[in-house]
């Protein structure tokens, strides 16, 4: 995922989690949040200890990046989400992360219905 789609400060961490909204999948949780300054989207991607050792939090945040980039051009814009790694998905693969992240933005309404 490129630098310009990432959120990385810990204020807007801390601002989509507070204020946004939150849908739940057993591999992954999407927090969203409407971001009016902004007309692009913004990605964070977070793993706590429950998800596992450093080498098992790093993977689920790869994955995470990974299967969210070819979806980013079909988002809607103005939006800022947080993916919040499960432990399930740690042994989870590629597709299952893009089906679990493409049923939560529809739930969400970023990703219209049509789309894939």
């Amino acid at each position: 995922m490129q630098k310009r789609f990432r959120l990385s400060r810990s204020e807007d961490f801390k601002r989509v989690r507070r204020i946004g909204k939150s849908y739940a999948h057993p591999l992954v949780v999407l927090v969203a949040q409407a971001n009016e300054t902004s007309t692009q989207i913004r990605v964070g991607v977070a793993a706590g200890k429950t998800t596992g050792t450093a080498v098992h939090r790093n993977r689920a945040k790869r994955l995470l990046r990974e299967a969210m980039r070819p979806m980013l051009a079909s988002l809607a814009s103005g939006w800022d989400l947080v993916l919040i790694a499960r432990p399930a998905l740690v042994t989870a693969t590629l597709a299952d992360t893009r089906t679990a992240l493409t049923n939560l933005l529809r739930r969400a309404q970023i990703l219209p219905a049509d789309e894939s």
